[in-house]
Order: structure tokens, then sequence, then C-alpha cells
């Protein structure tokens, strides 16, 4: 899959949106020195090339009810791909799961699990080990939350050509 490189301008309206989508083209646009149009022209344009995959609300985990975070380490025996898709399906049907990744090294699988408690996760615990086989499984609470954001580095966006010519 070849990545679209971006330019400048393009770079400047995605750090404005990873931190507010919502605030006005106009005023975007006024911010990064294009007018109205063209501004709401690159955003569209990102978001047909994939860019931008969506608009979303970031919620305060506290104040939902889902202030414990999970960090659970999945080994398995089972290499096989029907194995492969049923783990697959199962964890993407739990609603706790916001984060789930196949892993290289000792680990198999990372999640990121968000619960209101311990007597939470131990009910998603029995209902995973019930969906699938796992050899074993690691879980490690956070104990505080140091740095989390959803904005990606955009330093790396950009050709090489326009980085050495600054900013």
């Amino acid at each position: 899959m070849a990545v679209h490189m971006l330019d400048e301008m393009d770079v400047k309206i995605l750090a404005i949106l990873q931190q507010d989508c919502t605030r006005p083209v106009a005023e975007i646009g006024k911010e990064v020195g294009l007018s109205t149009t063209p501004c709401w022209r690159r955003i569209q344009k990102l978001e047909e090339l994939g860019v931008i995959k969506r608009r979303v609300a970031v919620l305060d985990p506290q104040k939902v009810n889902a202030g414990v975070t999970v960090f659970i380490s999945i080994k398995t025996d089972k290499h096989s791909l029907a194995w492969l898709e049923r783990f697959h399906a199962a964890v993407a049907e739990f609603p706790e799961v916001v984060e789930f990744y196949r892993m290289s090294g000792d680990v198999d699988y990372l999640l990121r699990v968000a619960v209101p408690d311990i007597a939470a996760y131990d009910v998603f615990y029995k209902k995973l080990i019930t969906e699938v086989e796992i050899a074993k499984v690691s879980s490690a609470f956070a104990m505080e939350e140091i740095k989390h954001t959803t904005a990606l580095p955009l330093t790396f966006a950009r050709p090489a050509s326009e980085k050495r010519r600054g900013s």
C-alpha cells in the first residue's frame, strides 16, 4: 500500500483537526492561511484518501464508568488460521476491548481493556476464556495514566525534501 505524502498545509490542517475536529472550516482555513473553500476541499480530499478515517468524540473514562485500564498479554500455542479467525472475531465482539494488537516477540496478542473495576474485569476475563482456548494470559492494571493521546505524530507525513526546508 502506497503512503500518500502530505504537504505542509495538509499537515497543519491535520494538526488542528487532531486537537479539535469540531472547529469551523473557516476558522481552520484562517489559521493555516487558506480561504474556506480550499481548506474544505483539502479536508474532503484527506477524507477520500482515508488519511482522516473518522471524526469522533474523546470521552472521559471516569465519567462513563470505564476508568480502569487493563493491559492483557496473551500467548497461544494455537497458530492455525481457524483459531486465529475465531479469536479475532470473539475479541472484536467485546466492547471492553478498546485496542487489540497481534504482536511480535514473546507475546502473541496485546489488548487494552476499559472496565469500571476489578470485578468487571473478572467477568470479562471469564467470558474471554470461555470463547477461545488461550495458553497464557497476563493482566496488568494501569495505576496512573501519564500520557494518553489520539493525535499521531505528523513529522513523518511529509516528503523528505519538505522536512529539510524547515518545520
